[in-house]
């Protein structure tokens, strides 16, 4: 009876996984199904031989759906949607700058830019205009005239001398008396001045003393042939480098003396009045005799007169400036309005 008392109990224990007292067991896990036992196979009769069968696999098991979750048929793939185009403003907004984006140039800046470059590029032309120019004159100024030439220079020349010594003698006395005049007028200004021209021209007077004796053979000018060509009066003349350096002085000493002339008309209070000044009626300062005719010399004289006259007379420097010597020089600009030379190539 106990015996079977204890079979039952252990049954129950079994039964409802309650390890009995004093056992320490773990709880038995539960086989895979793969682990279940296999059904037994008939036995093949004796009289057949049995076949070698492979094994087959045992089917798996379906995994059943999760709870609440039906299946849904495959929905195709959708096309990936293409990015949101900007609008225009905003496209020109988020435009990338390009690298070393830099702002336009100013316009008035650019004018200026380009107008010195032109100026540039004139001021070289006429640098390499020059320079041809001057390789013209010193190949032609090596150049010897003949000696029929030279004699007919100097020979004209030597009248030219002797009547120019003969009309500065009458000049001189003629201007030494109106100077006197000035001072009995009490015209200070222009007494000090016309005393300095007249100093000037006796200067001049006592260095033609000798004129008879001057060598001409050593004076380049006689055997130097013609290279500029300038208009007067309607006519063209001819001289070489020595005659037009003697026009330029030409032009200086009139402006020079006619900036002092109108400078004391005005401290003296007279009326502007160029013409009546006795510097620009004689012209001469400046002149002795030599590579150009009188009449050349007095006309040059008096284009620079009559522009010195002006600035001095109202204390401005339009034509030309003061130097560092003391005189009063006319600017290049006004010089080559006034004498034009072109050079024969």
């Amino acid at each position: 009876m106990n015996r079977h008392r204890g079979m039952s109990t252990a049954v129950f224990l079994l039964l409802f996984g309650i390890a009995a007292p004093g056992y320490s067991q773990e709880p038995k896990k539960d086989k895979p199904q793969q682990e279940q036992k296999k059904p037994k196979e008939a036995k093949p009769p004796k009289d057949e031989k049995p076949q070698p069968q492979q094994k087959a696999k045992p089917p798996e098991p379906e995994k059943p759906p999760p709870p609440h979750e039906e299946k849904q048929p495959p929905q195709p793939k959708a096309k990936p949607e293409p990015p949101p185009q900007p609008k225009p403003q905003e496209r020109a907004h988020h435009q990338p700058k390009p690298e070393h984006a830099q702002p336009p140039p100013d316009r008035k800046a650019f004018e200026r830019a380009q107008q010195q470059d032109h100026r540039a590029q004139e001021q070289r032309a006429q640098e390499q205009r020059r320079e041809v120019q001057a390789r013209a004159r010193n190949e032609r100024s090596q150049q010897r005239l003949s000696q029929a030439i030279q004699r007919e220079r100097i020979s004209q020349q030597q009248q030219r001398v002797a009547q120019y010594v003969r009309t500065l003698d009458q000049e001189t006395r003629l201007a030494q008396q109106q100077t006197a005049q000035l001072q009995q007028q009490r015209r200070l200004a222009l007494y000090r001045v016309q005393q300095a021209y007249v100093a000037r021209l006796e200067q001049q007077q006592a260095s033609l003393r000798n004129y008879e004796r001057y060598n001409y053979d050593s004076d380049p000018y006689f055997y130097t042939p013609s290279i500029y060509r300038y208009n007067r009066g309607g006519r063209y003349y001819e001289t070489n480098q020595y005659g037009a350096d003697l026009l330029r002085e030409a032009v200086n000493y009139g402006y020079d003396e006619g900036f002092r002339f109108g400078q004391a008309d005005r401290q003296d209070g007279w009326p502007y009045n160029f013409r009546a000044a006795y510097a620009y009626k004689d012209a001469n300062v400046g002149y002795r005799g030599y590579y150009v005719g009188q009449a050349d010399y007095n006309y040059y004289f008096r284009e620079g007169f009559r522009r010195g006259y002006d600035d001095g007379y109202y204390s401005r420097s339009r034509y030309g400036r003061s130097s560092a010597n003391g005189r009063y020089s006319i600017l290049g600009s006004a010089l080559s309005k006034i004498l034009t030379l072109v050079s024969l190539r």
